[in-house]
């Protein structure tokens, strides 16, 4: 196992490929579908939709930041926002781009700026999510809508949401996270 507090640009890669066959059986917070089949099929709808592979590491990388907090198994019980998405950005920001991270960062805003903006958006939310939604904030007022509207990447933080929100079938087939392996690398090494 690697030391997630000795991660550098050789091997990034190899851990994020770690947590996911290390953790990946977990639950994923009352869903149908484990942490890793929910992350590998964001990615699947994401490059099913033709995204680059900025777009495609994000949908898989969303939400990583479950894996880098340490908080109670029932933490959603408690009341607790394990703030997922902002832990997550942390860990990705050191070695990767803004177009990887602004859409991990934001994701769980995107829902909350969606039920505020989108009147069938929060009917389609799994009961979980809407749990989770009220731990995080509830919809946008105002003043957070027109704050979110000005991020420059709102338009991919909105798809990657969306390809989150679809990552929720326990019977869909995906591929590995060896499949994207290689997709994640090669888009560091275009970073050089």
């Amino acid at each position: 196992m690697i030391d997630r507090n000795n991660l550098d640009r050789s091997n990034i890669v190899p851990y994020l490929a770690d947590i996911f066959h290390r953790r990946g059986a977990e639950s994923y917070l009352g869903e149908a579908v484990t942490m890793s089949q929910h992350m590998l099929q964001a990615a699947q709808n994401a490059e099913q939709a033709g995204e680059n592979q900025s777009v495609i590491t994000a949908a898989l990388l969303h939400d990583i930041g479950h894996y880098t907090g340490e908080f109670p198994e029932d933490y959603i019980e408690q009341g607790i926002d394990n703030r997922h998405q902002i832990t997550g950005a942390a860990v990705l920001e050191k070695f990767f781009h803004a177009d990887v991270v602004e859409p991990v960062r934001w994701h769980v805003e995107a829902k909350r700026y969606l039920c505020a903006v989108d009147e069938g958006y929060f009917r389609r939310l799994s009961e979980a999510s809407v749990e989770t939604l009220k731990l995080q904030g509830g919809p946008f007022n105002s003043e957070q809508i027109t704050e979110f509207e000005r991020n420059p990447y709102m338009d991919s933080i909105i798809r990657v949401r969306k390809y989150d929100d679809a990552a929720k079938d326990q019977d869909k087939d995906t591929p590995t996270i060896d499949h994207y392996l290689p997709i994640i690398q090669v888009l560091l090494d275009s970073y050089e």
